[in-house]
């Protein structure tokens, strides 16, 4: 239906025209990755296309060392912990983070982090962790390691197994329904028997879980970037080669050999994954679920 940024740097740049919203869900968001203007459109442009009407609040971790922008100007368009810590929300999302090379425990905001989902524990309705977010989440969760892969997990993945039971699933259980950019160099180790209130939800049987979910945590983990505009893998391949990196050509995603059409083939999944999550929230809030 309806979506408008609280804050962030396209509502101050004017990049972001706000929509009339009445008695939205409140979502925040945890933006941590590098390139947060194109971040806050993918997620503003997702939410815009659900069926709920939504305010969104970005929020910053305070201890990370920033790069890409001056500490100053994220600060004053973004919130931060102690600014919203008396406040309640129906959602939080957690992005990912171009950190999963490294151990948990040495990330520079590691321990805002863990703060924050305890915070949200009892603050937030339920949170959405994606990418190294959801790896992370699942670790402190449920101590679930990670490892590294041999080759850069890039491209555009469809579920090849889905719980048709779950709600986060609804309108994605056709086959070949749901498919999910993933942008990774590590994958989980899930252990044979998991903990008993976690759940795989979808799955590929090329790069492993897509979606899993936990209940008593309030939490459901999105392995991959749902959010990511069409574009978005293109650019990070032809980033990588100019800088001699590494990198495959992503799966499933090029149109043809000249590397000049994407199949977009991920918004209607994107959007319907992002309105089954909200539709948990609505309903929460009449005590439901």
């Amino acid at each position: 239906m309806a979506v408008t940024a609280v804050n962030g740097l396209l509502k101050a740049q004017g990049q972001w025209d706000n929509a009339a919203v009445k008695e939205p869900l409140q979502v925040l968001i945890l933006n941590l990755m590098p390139n947060k203007q194109d971040t806050e459109r993918q997620f503003l442009q997702r939410l815009a296309a659900v069926e709920q009407d939504v305010a969104v609040t970005f929020m910053y971790p305070v201890s990370h060392h920033f790069k890409s922008l001056p500490k100053a100007v994220v600060a004053a368009n973004y919130v931060s912990l102690n600014q919203v810590i008396d406040r309640h929300f129906d959602g939080l999302i957690v992005t990912g983070a171009p950190v999963e090379q490294l151990d948990f425990e040495a990330v520079d905001y590691w321990d805002e982090f863990l703060a924050i989902i305890s915070w949200a524990q009892r603050h937030v309705t339920q949170t959405l962790f994606e990418c190294w977010a959801a790896q992370a989440g699942l670790y402190a969760a449920f101590n679930v390691q990670k490892q590294e892969v041999s080759e850069k997990i890039f491209g555009i993945y469809t579920a090849t197994a889905v719980d048709e039971d779950s709600r986060l699933t609804r309108g994605l259980s056709t086959d070949g329904a749901l498919k999910m950019p993933q942008s990774r160099h590590t994958q989980l180790i899930l252990p044979e028997d998991l903990p008993a209130d976690l759940h795989v939800v979808a799955t590929n049987n090329q790069v492993g879980p897509l979606v899993l979910n936990a209940p008593r945590q309030r939490a459901v983990y999105v392995t991959g970037h749902p959010e990511y505009e069409a574009t978005t893998l293109a650019n990070e391949y032809f980033r990588d080669r100019r800088k001699h990196l590494p990198i495959n050509l992503p799966q499933h995603y090029f149109k043809e050999s000249t590397l000049s059409t994407v199949d977009y083939s991920w918004p209607d999944a994107s959007r319907q994954l992002y309105q089954n999550w909200l539709a948990t929230l609505d309903l929460a809030k009449v005590g439901l679920v």
